[in-house]
């Protein structure tokens, strides 16, 4: 990753971030506690100060939430260094997240879960932090996205590894909203794994908005790079669908997507008329078609960011933007237009009915009265039709700038002042050339402009298989197999002797190799060797990763000399689910499992209700208790009467300890 003390300007956003999620969480706790005090207050004298307090508290919160759009929209940082006069694309920043230890945790469910031991185990476990740390600082090219990818990667490997399905292993990610600040906790990886793909999504942003779009490999890249922001974010909408932070709710996503696609749509335009727009009759109405698109999704985009639940996290400023953009590309379209009725008269030698064919597409329904062929032909009504669009170009420059200067982030933005002002100058100059009719008909509307583009905008889906990583434990033998979901015995030591040269079992499988056919009566046997037992090690050699003639290589290559086997056992977890198993987390009273309470059906009393669930946010310690497993209940207590609560085994589906 990037050097996070490097004064950049993207570092020093991503710090004064990191600053003002730290006085919104404090924000947050103090207007918690302060409505818990007046709920639980009856004196009026501390009810008037706690209502002081919350208001003082909510005015904070406020401002807090405005400097955080105010970040949010600093989009001159993001853009290419050089000089440019193109309106400003919007990125997204990453989300910032606590540091976490996954040291003791590990170390812990290694020697528990797999019996082995677990300093050796001490270089991956910082393997894997440092790479979490560098994550938090990427660099804003390919390989900063690879790293991202390589991450999310190895939280699959550490999921399946560490994570088992029925309790946690005390692990807390805390990752903050990325319009609110507001953080969210959780013991589930899957939160982890949901914020880095929201960080790759935000990275790909910022690499689009980086490239240099005076130059056409440039522009490529930006549309590339939105177009693989937008899948991304789709893929993350469409995997996690009940994530507990605003900014990775559905329809956050779903605003997203649409945002990213525009501005790769808006590049696609520039790209078309980079080397210049020529004055030609079909090469403006391809212009025309193109730019009316760009208009036109930027107005779904607004309309989108305007509606709930989004209205009230997305940042104002982005809302008026998109506003902007649909305004000033339908304004580009009626000029375009207006540009080919007033400055291409038909010729003796043109197409009319190519022409007419043509301009047929770009209008749903003409004005009442005109046909278009007759305009094509008549000089009089090209010119009053050319007019009218050219007002109705001059009505959305002016409402373009109008929005603008409402709004105080983007009032600050030069280039996209001097942008729109351009437009607007260069409609009016145009209007201004034509002569003046003085008929009735210089005062009809200009139809609406029909929207068309060649050219597909769509999302890419990441290709997460392009990236390469190795599993940081690997030692621990093949996934399918040594996985949390598997509980097995500790490694059993069987001094192993041949006789007559036969070992009196057969081994079959991948790696590792499994034991099956044993003579019952053979010495292995009756050494402790069973059917079904994993082979770990042969003569104190791993031999996880070995297949059956590796390790029939292994075995036959010792002779006469007496050979140690380790070997493991599958337990059967079916079984032990019929007995209350005792767990322990994080130090916590001892609990029993759900499942092992769900067995009791014949002691069951009807007449208590069901535990309330836990919600997903939890800012204090108090809770710490009820969140150490959430699968688990307390143990009865000494003295007290026993509640036995009526559970079957569907109730494990409606509890909150996953977040998906």
């Amino acid at each position: 990753g990037c050097n996070p003390l490097a004064e950049t300007g993207r570092s020093k956003l991503q710090n004064q971030r990191a600053v003002l999620n730290q006085q919104i969480l404090r924000a947050v706790r103090m207007r918690a506690g302060a409505e818990n005090l007046l709920r639980a207050t009856t004196n009026n004298k501390v009810r008037e100060q706690v209502l002081l307090e919350l208001s003082f508290v909510n005015s904070d919160l406020q401002i807090l939430k405005e400097e955080l759009e105010g970040l949010n929209i600093s989009v001159e940082v993001y853009q290419n260094a050089e000089e440019t006069f193109s309106i400003p694309l919007v990125p997204l920043g990453l989300k910032e997240t606590k540091d976490v230890d996954f040291t003791l945790p590990l170390k812990d469910f290694i020697l528990e879960h797999y019996s082995q031991d677990s300093s050796e185990y001490e270089d991956e476990i910082a393997d894997l932090m440092d790479l979490r740390q560098a994550c938090r600082t990427p660099s804003r090219d390919e390989a900063g996205i690879e790293m991202l990818i390589s991450y999310f990667l190895q939280l699959g490997f550490v999921e399946n590894r560490f994570f088992p399905p029925t309790r946690h292993i005390g692990v807390l990610f805390t990752w903050y909203d990325s319009f609110t600040g507001v953080p969210v906790c959780q013991q589930n990886l899957l939160l982890e794994k949901a914020s880095v793909l929201f960080n790759i999504g935000a990275l790909y942003t910022q690499i689009g908005t980086r490239c240099n779009r005076q130059t056409q490999a440039g522009l490529e890249n930006a549309v590339d790079a939105f177009q693989k922001a937008a899948g991304v974010l789709s893929y993350l909408k469409e995997t996690f669908t009940h994530t507990p932070s605003y900014d990775m709710s559905p329809a956050m996503l779903n605003v997203l997507v649409k945002m990213m696609l525009a501005q790769a749509r808006e590049c696609v335009f520039e790209q078309i008329g980079l080397s210049g727009i020529r004055n030609e009759f079909f090469t403006l109405v391809k212009m025309t078609q193109e730019v009316a698109k760009v208009g036109e999704v930027y107005m779904l985009v607004n309309t989108a960011m305007n509606q709930e639940p989004v209205k009230e996290n997305i940042p104002y400023s982005w809302s008026k933007l998109a506003q902007i953009k649909s305004d000033h590309y339908r304004a580009l379209a009626h000029y375009f237009l207006a540009t080919i009725l007033c400055d291409h008269e038909l010729q003796a030698g043109d197409d009319e009915d190519q022409q007419e064919k043509a301009l047929s597409q770009l209008y749903d329904c003409v004005p009442e009265g005109l046909m278009l062929l007759a305009v094509l032909k008549d000089k009089v009504q090209r010119k009053q039709l050319g007019k009218a669009h050219l007002r109705k170009a001059i009505v959305y420059h002016e409402e373009a700038l109008r929005v603008c200067g409402l709004c105080k982030k983007l009032r600050n933005i030069e280039v996209l002042q001097e942008v729109l002002t351009a437009a607007h100058k260069r409609s009016l100059l145009k209007y201004a050339q034509q002569e003046t009719e003085d008929d009735f008909l210089s005062l009809i509307q200009a139809p609406d402009i029909l929207s068309k583009t060649e050219h597909k905008v769509e999302t890419i889906a990441p290709q997460f298989s392009k990236v390469k990583v190795k599993d940081f434990f690997h030692k621990l033998g093949p996934l399918t197999v040594f996985s949390a979901k598997q509980r097995w015995t500790a490694p059993r030591t069987i001094c192993l002797h041949h006789e007559a040269g036969e070992l009196g079992f057969s081994l079959k499988g991948g790696s590792p190799v499994q034991v099956y056919c044993l003579d019952p009566v053979c010495a292995a046997a009756s050494a402790g060797l069973k059917e079904g037992d994993y082979i770990v090690s042969v003569g104190g050699l791993d031999c996880k990763w070995l297949g059956v003639n590796e390790v029939l290589e292994k075995l036959r290559s010792v002779r006469e000399q007496p050979l140690e086997l380790e070997v493991i056992s599958c337990q059967d977890t079916a079984a032990s689910l019929h007995s209350k198993s005792a767990t322990y987390s994080m130090g916590m009273q001892k609990t029993y499992s759900l499942i092992c309470l769900a067995m009791d059906e014949d002691k069951i009393d009807q007449t208590k209700k069901a535990p309330l669930k836990l919600p997903f946010l939890s800012w204090g310690t108090k809770n710490r208790q009820k969140a150490a497993s959430t699968l688990c209940l307390p143990s009865a207590v000494a003295g007290s009467s026993q509640i036995k609560k009526k559970l079957s085994p569907f109730t494990l589906l409606n509890t909150e300890s996953s977040l998906y």
